[in-house]
């Protein structure tokens, strides 16, 4: 369609508003649209943020003179460690997710994320997990025992009461919303970057959002597995860190930190692929080094996992290992200098114009390397050894995580204010609020670094006068009001520039990204069609591209068909492959996540009947929205589409439901192999580790499970090659004796489960196997409702030769549980005989 006539233009741009409009009232909370539930993680992230930092003040107040009594004790615990859990997991992760959700399918000419109500999901179980968590401070039953909840002080032993229950609970509650996001990302980058735009032409901050989003899928399992376990321990009396009962509090350690390290570089990553973005823009020059950049990119990412031991030098682990990670610990600095000389060489090159976004950049650059810097110090063991548990460690990491994150935060939201609001920032106002936060962190963090080095030990509420810390705590202090002064500032002028900002132009920063092709603000829709891209500078090269997008110049112009459409495009090439319609505003992610929250509350109180209704009805709730898939009307009304055009998605065997299974199964198998690791670690390190003469589980029972479980998944896989070659004769009976030889497979496995002799109160070995027979359960049980669900599909009409990728999309759950099942028979059954043996 081509509507150069206004009239015409202004109808065609209507009836897109029909289909991808936002409704008000009541009914926002159906809402599912990328742009909104991205605005939404932002102001809920600047709301923790808001909290966190009162927090921090707290703490500054009463370390600022020797002796101090502002705060008791057992307050000042709560206060630190909600402080950090805050600022962690309820704000820096979830804004830059929300920076991603927001900003992704505009860079890469899509109208919106490929799982639409994956993402409104994910921020409801945010929101409610983040008000959960911080309800406990209110109630004075926080948790005390540290951002990080060491075992044992985090044990029900030492820390009896609520408060490490509201974290466990609450932590992993939001862990769920950040790695929806991370499936959503990378499906999104992979399969619905507009025609044309193959991997080389996508912007440098889309390679840094689907490195960041890969990192979640594989770093946020462990904690959750680590947070599941302690919670277990605590409510069920189960040991796996109790070193009396074969357990190991060191094991908690390195779950935690297997997510930790790994955090740091999720949270600088999205942040360098703002720099990376902004400089360019206001150096008007490509970026140097593109390649080398993405390079650095995959290599930070890779990296980082292999670091996590160096948060554990003073623990004991052998010399080897502390050398090891000592040198992993310093090459990570490689690919991260990588970036920072190609920012220099950027500006260095470039002409650059000092706005406000600016400003934030360069404050990072001076920032960050110091940070950097200082994390080479403690990577080194015999220095660690003197500083941890120091205030130098804490003046490292804030300077790592402010300079690496938050500086940068700040560059994108002054940058992409206009699109935000359609109105241009206060420059007055702006550089205020730099220079007091800028100056404010370094009186608080360089000194901090002194105060360290004189020996003041962190998680400490008051210390004695005379012993040289008092001047040093004095100027910190007062460095953080001088902070949060900085921070009211850029508050008051982010508030009042939505009243009275000097109204935008088109693209008025003279960007080169897709993003800014958009309306200020944007429609629902971004793209009212979807230009082709085979350009890293789009606009620069075509400064009328948005003209053309707006009059209909390019690619899916149709919508009176009433689907969201969007293009589904080859995962290298960008090369279009298909049409994914996308489901529209839905109750159904907002009740799930309420249901969610209802089973965490069960949990707290300990009405567990209570949770086990709350559960079910969570899991009514997906299954209800799983339904509303595919080829049901509601989600495709009709599968018409224009001559020439591909197919819809649901219509091939390559839907992005197959490539979000395919990502869901990487975390998921991430947790499980982190059980195993746990499960090994016991084995091999925990000094009471008792393993005993006989195995508790019956050999004979679990293997005849195991081959009905690996006969259906031989007959799944025979039903999907007759699939492919357009044979559905009989699909539906196969797909009723699929799930019923798989039923008689799940009571099998329950039967053992009941019948064995494990005691996983006594000890952490049974303790172990009865969490990996349950993991199994659980699986075996979904697999067959998934495949129950594709019978009762095929008698709807919703699966078949003309809608073939559903049962390709669960015949993958069938692989990944037939593989756990057979691993958990190695290491429950033929590793202890191996083990008696020898």
């Amino acid at each position: 369609m081509n509507t150069n006539d206004p009239q015409a233009a202004e109808d065609f741009h209507h009836q897109f508003d029909k289909v991808w409009g936002n409704p008000r009232g009541l009914l926002a909370l159906t809402i599912v649209n990328h742009t909104t539930i991205g605005l939404r993680f932002l102001i809920t992230g600047g709301v923790f943020f808001l909290i966190g930092g009162l927090l921090a003040m707290l703490i500054r107040t009463q370390l600022a003179l020797p002796g101090h009594d502002l705060l008791t004790p057992e307050i000042y615990n709560q206060v630190f460690t909600m402080h950090g859990t805050i600022m962690m997991f309820l704000f820096a992760v979830p804004v830059m997710e929300g920076f991603a959700i927001y900003l992704i399918p505009k860079m890469i000419g899509a109208r919106d994320l490929v799982f639409p109500r994956l993402s409104a999901f994910g921020y409801w179980c945010y929101l409610f997990g983040g008000i959960i968590l911080t309800s406990s401070l209110v109630m004075e039953i926080a948790p005390a025992a540290g951002w990080f909840m060491y075992t044992p002080l985090s044990s029900a032993v030492y820390a009896p009461g609520p408060g490490s229950d509201f974290w466990l609970l609450g932590i992993t509650f939001v862990e769920i919303s950040a790695v929806s996001a991370g499936i959503e990302l990378v499906v999104s980058i992979m399969r619905t970057r507009t025609q044309g735009m193959g991997l080389q032409h996508m912007p440098l901050f889309v390679w840094y959002i689907l490195a960041m989003a890969l990192m979640i899928v594989f770093g946020f399992p462990p904690l959750i597995l680590g947070s599941i376990l302690l919670e277990l321990e605590r409510a069920a009396g189960m040991p796996f860190f109790d070193v009396a009962r074969g357990g190991d509090p060191i094991l908690w350690q390195h779950l935690f930190w297997l997510f930790g390290h790994p955090e740091v570089y999720i949270l600088f990553l999205p942040a360098a692929g703002m720099i990376s973005t902004i400089l360019p823009v206001f150096c008007q020059r490509p970026i140097a080094g593109y390649r080398w950049v993405v390079l650095s990119i995959i290599t930070t990412g890779f990296i980082s996992f292999g670091l996590w031991v160096h948060h554990m030098f003073t623990v004991g682990i052998p010399h080897l290992a502390q050398a090891f990670f000592s040198a992993a610990s310093m090459m990570v600095a490689i690919p991260t200098a990588i970036q920072v000389f190609a920012w220099i060489a950027t500006l260095w090159n470039g002409r650059p114009v000092y706005e406000p976004p600016m400003l934030w950049a360069l404050g990072f650059l001076f920032i960050f390397v110091a940070g950097g810097l200082t994390g080479v110090m403690l990577a080194l063991v015999p220095f660690d050894w003197q500083v941890h548990d120091t205030h130098f460690v804490v003046a490292h990491f804030h300077f790592v995580l402010v300079g690496g994150m938050f500086f940068p935060l700040m560059a994108g939201i002054y940058y992409w204010l206009p699109h935000f609001s359609g109105r241009m920032p206060n420059r007055s106002l702006a550089r205020w609020g730099f220079w007091l936060i800028f100056i404010g962190f370094n009186v608080t963090f360089i000194i901090m670094h002194v105060t360290g080095l004189l020996g003041m030990p962190r998680r400490i509420y008051t210390y004695e006068a005379n012993l040289g810390w008092d001047l040093p705590n004095m100027i910190s202090s007062v460095g953080s009001f001088i902070m949060a002064a900085g921070v009211a500032t850029c508050l008051l002028d982010i508030i009042l520039h939505f009243r009275f900002g000097e109204r935008a132009k088109r693209n008025p920063w003279n960007a080169d990204t897709l993003d800014w092709s958009t309306s200020l603000p944007p429609s629902a829709y971004n793209f009212a069609t979807l230009p082709e891209c085979t350009s890293r500078h789009p606009l620069w090269d075509n400064p009328d591209l948005q003209t053309t997008i707006e009059h209909g110049h390019h690619g899916l112009a149709t919508i009176d068909h009433g689907r969201r459409e969007t293009w589904g495009t080859d995962p290298l090439t960008g090369k279009v492959r298909e049409i994914i319609h996308l489901p529209g505003n839905s109750w159904l992610p907002f009740f799930a996540a309420l249901a969610t929250a209802g089973l965490c509350i069960c949990l707290l109180s300990k009405f567990y009947t209570v949770a086990i209704i709350m559960a079910l009805t969570s899991t009514a709730f997906l299954l209800r929205w799983s339904w509303e898939n595919g080829a049901h009307p509601r989600a495709a009304p009709n599968a018409q589409v224009v001559e020439g055009d591909p197919p819809l998605h649901s219509r091939t065997h390559d839907g992005p439901g197959l490539w979000g299974m395919k990502v869901t199964l990487l975390a998921n198998g991430s947790l499980f192999l982190s059980l195993l690791f746990g499960w090994l670690y016991l084995w091999t390190v925990a000094p009471n580790w008792q393993v005993p003469d006989h195995p508790p589980v019956h050999w004979l029972g679990l293997l005849s499970s195991g081959g009905l479980l690996t006969a259906s998944l031989f007959w799944f896989n025979r039903v999907i090659k007759r699939l492919r070659r357009d044979i559905a004769t009989h699909l539906q009976p196969h797909l009723w004796g699929i799930s019923g030889l798989g039923f008689t497979h799940l009571v099998i496995l329950v039967g053992v489960w009941q019948s064995s002799n494990l005691a996983p109160q006594d000890t952490a070995h049974d303790a172990v196997i009865t969490v990996m027979l349950l993991y199994q359960i659980l699986h075996s049980a979904l697999a067959v409702i998934m495949t129950v669900l594709q019978a009762l599909r095929m008698g709807r009409n919703y699966v078949g030769i003309h809608a073939p990728y559903e049962p390709n999309v669960v015949q993958r759950w069938w692989v990944y549980t037939t593989g756990t099942f057979w691993l958990i028979y190695a290491v429950v059954i033929l590793l202890p005989n191996m083990w008696n043996l020898a």
